[in-house]
């Protein structure tokens, strides 16, 4: 007898919890519901649910708490989870969280049964799986003695494994919404053309191919998310029919991006493909609740190069052509060289990105050092400094600055990579000089709200204070504070690990989120810097000079010493001084050197 899978909905709001109720019962589920994190954690191991929905913000610990805790155990390491949620922010915190998918709110029924069924069925054919596995290992076992009449069956066995594994291996690399590869299989595929580039043992220039609806978010958001998706699985068979299988390998690549890796042909395979493409777009109509729609596309095309190294690298090169062609109002080209390539690079902020990703690879960013100076009269001898990192021009030696690749550097999500590397390496030149370890009473480290995010990221800290012997207590680590308000959930979690290894946390260029004061209430921070925007001129600017004075007045309420940075003449130290402010931070002080 099959037996009727169990459905777990964790939400804090009882009209949620009906409607959600309402929606799965139809798909011949057993619903069990729970109003809290904590009251579903309870409930697991009695009730034993095929598939977790989860809200995320809710009383108590929330959803991504809650699925942290589910993945903790062993026993559900493999049981799917949904969160639901009004926030796209929350989506990417969910899959770090260890979420299996998403529903968005307000809920629309068609896509919750969609999602729902497409997680039950994997959790289903993976669970399947394992008891076939058991079940063949036991066979073989008790039936050896009659090995025709087993053979038989087990070949029968087999082929049914064989059919689900297939169906899981299908469903790992195929998006459910179109039925093509997803980016995983383009990862795998693009990796291996890349490889063929490089041993010279392809006869042909592969290309890759990224495409955009341009209409896709105006019919996404203007009819629902449901007509997204069918616009989505339209395209994806119009695109599909006319790749060749032979020669393409055609994906969705993620929203509503299109990839296709052109096998062989060239440029001149690609310009029939956009040729043909072109005259299919323009006889497409998506029709939607009586009313059609026109839609068009972004069509870019690379080719890969013996430059090229990864699948990030081919990805995020595509990704900035066809950004700058829509700055151009261009909406189909193909680039039929490296060379025409290589300039947009020199153009481009792509070049920081591919020039940021040498740097990690070739240690090319180095660690220097500013020192903080008292403005007040003190007998102590503290000595404070400030890391700051610099990435070297491999070919004229000349030293850049933070301002030039940190904003590439955030845009193509590796500026996480780089705190990593600056944490890591400071500490390293510590402990390897320990007369300067125990000369310095504070090393300040700038850490930016992408890092901060990463779950794991205090965890990294807090290992390489371990691996180099380090005592915490000497470490400020500086945030901006219009990211702590930002993301206030993750900052409060942040901080309290580090306060834990007695680190200390500085809310960094302080004043760009000055009206938040009740959440900075609640944020346990230990000192602050001032936006140095305020400071550099507040000695001919009455009105920043009225914004350092209300900071430090309010730093006094709060009990917290300040910091003042971009401290450039002695007329703004005399200011300072006269404010009360604690520390000054500029080249009036001390230029940046090599640590």
């Amino acid at each position: 007898m099959k037996q009727i899978p169990t459905v777990l909905i964790v939400d804090d709001v009882p009209e949620n919890l009906r409607v959600l109720n309402d929606v799965i019962s139809a798909l011949d589920c057993q619903v069990v519901v729970a109003n809290s994190g904590e009251r579903a954690l309870a409930l697991l191991e009695r009730t034993e649910p095929c598939l977790v929905l989860l809200d995320v913000m809710m009383g108590g610990i929330d959803g991504f708490e809650t699925c942290r805790q589910i993945r903790a155990n062993a026993k559900f390491k493999d049981l799917p989870v949904v969160f639901v949620t009004a926030l796209v922010d929350d989506i990417s915190r969910g899959f770090d969280a260890g979420g299996n998918d998403y529903i968005t709110k307000p809920i629309r029924v068609e896509e919750v049964r969609s999602r729902v069924a497409h997680q039950l069925e994997r959790f289903n054919l993976t669970n399947e799986l394992k008891d076939l596995n058991l079940m063949l290992e036991e066979k073989v076992r008790d039936r050896t003695a009659d090995l025709n009449l087993a053979n038989r069956h087990l070949r029968k066995e087999v082929n049914e494994r064989r059919y689900m594994q297939d169906r899981l291996n299908y469903l790992a690399q195929h998006d459910f919404v179109t039925q093509l590869y997803n980016r995983d299989a383009l990862d795998e595929h693009i990796t291996h053309l890349i490889s063929g580039v490089q041993s010279k043992t392809n006869a042909h220039v592969p290309y890759f191919v990224l495409i955009d609806i341009n209409e896709f978010h105006l019919i996404n958001d203007a009819c629902g998310c449901i007509a997204g998706d069918e616009l989505l699985h339209q395209l994806a068979t119009v695109i599909n029919d006319l790749c060749s299988p032979q020669r393409d390998f055609c994906t969705r690549l993620s929203g509503d991006k299109f990839a296709i890796a052109v096998g062989r042909g060239g440029s001149e395979a690609v310009e029939s493909l956009f040729r043909i493409m072109n005259q299919r777009i323009e006889d497409f109509v998506f029709v939607w609740d009586g009313r059609q729609f026109r839609t068009s596309l972004t069509k870019i095309a690379i080719p890969i190069t013996v430059d090229m190294v990864s699948f990030e690298q081919v990805i995020m090169l595509a990704d900035e052509v066809s950004y700058s062609c829509k700055k151009s109002g261009i909406y189909s080209r193909i680039v039929e060289n490296a060379g025409a390539l290589a300039y947009e690079e020199r153009r481009g902020n792509l070049n920081w990105g591919l020039r940021i990703i040498d740097g990690l690879e070739k240690d090319l960013f180095e660690v220097h050092f500013q020192q903080l100076f008292p403005l007040a009269e003190t007998t102590t001898l503290d000595k404070k400094i400030e890391i700051l990192v610099r990435l070297k021009d491999e070919k004229t030696g000349k030293l850049l600055y933070p301002n030039d690749f940190i904003r590439a550097a955030e845009r193509f999500g590796i500026i996480s990579k780089i705190d990593r590397w600056v944490i890591s390496h400071t500490m390293q030149q510590l402990a390897e000089r320990p007369h300067l370890w125990e000369e310095v009473s504070q090393v300040a480290l700038n850490v930016s709200a992408l890092s901060v995010r990463e779950a794991d990221f205090a965890d990294f800290i807090v290992a390489q204070l371990e691996k180099y012997q380090l005592d915490g207590q000497k470490f400020c680590f500086e945030i901006t504070e219009t990211e702590a308000l930002n993301n206030f959930v993750d900052t409060r979690h942040f901080m309290s690990l580090l306060h834990e290894c007695g680190c200390s946390i500085a809310l960094d260029d302080f004043g760009t989120g000055f009206s938040s004061f009740a959440y900075l209430m609640d944020l346990p921070f230990d000192l602050i810097k001032i936006d140095g925007l305020f400071v550099k001129d507040m000695h001919v600017n009455a009105i920043h000079h009225g914004m350092v004075d209300s900071i430090v007045k309010l730093a006094k309420m709060l009990n917290k010493p300040v910091v003042a940075e971009f401290v450039e003449n002695q007329d703004i130290v005399l200011q300072l001084q006269a404010l009360g402010v604690e520390w000054g931070q500029g080249y009036h002080f001390h230029k940046p050197e090599k640590l």
